[in-house]
């Protein structure tokens, strides 16, 4: 690293994608898999857990870097250590999934304008959408309010005013 790649105060810049996409990503993906427990698996109807049993699943985050695997085994979901194919992929910015959780931006518009991309089985990518379609999302309400404050917020183009 050369003296021109140092900030002021003679530390490296960092970028949040840069720090958490070096975090260990088991524990995330197992907190990941206690939110969806808490919020949606018991809206899961029967044949959709069928289809997922033992399937892994991976949420990308792309503007963080990170990624959480998980499967359903039975009665919930778990967290997976990374694994090299999941079955699909589902990735996203961290503010189109916010937007997305709060009906803000349809699944189908975030998709076409690539946005939302679903890597995998093509199958598994439509009990996906359907199950967003079809999810009361009033449970999930709770958890976006306790992490509110950490949705990212778009640049602001004008000077704020007193």
């Amino acid at each position: 690293m050369n003296w021109r790649q140092r900030t002021a105060s003679g530390l490296p810049p960092l970028s949040v994608a840069g720090f958490t996409s070096r975090l260990p990503a088991y524990p995330g993906s197992w907190l990941f898999a206690r939110m969806l427990n808490a919020t949606l698996a018991r809206q899961l109807p029967a044949d959709v857990r069928a289809a997922l049993e033992a399937r892994p699943l991976r949420l990308r985050i792309i503007n963080l870097g990170i990624a959480f695997d998980v499967c359903w085994r039975g009665k919930a979901f778990v967290a997976l250590h990374p694994v090299a194919q999941p079955d699909l992929t589902v990735a996203a910015s961290l503010n189109d999934l916010w937007l997305m959780a709060r009906r803000q931006e349809d699944p189908d518009s975030l998709f076409f304008s690539r946005r939302l991309l679903l890597e995998g089985d093509t199958e598994l990518g439509l009990i996906f959408k359907n199950c967003l379609d079809a999810f009361d999302l009033g449970a999930f309400d709770l958890f976006l309010q306790r992490v509110a404050h950490l949705r990212p917020r778009p640049a602001s183009t004008h000077k704020d005013t007193p």
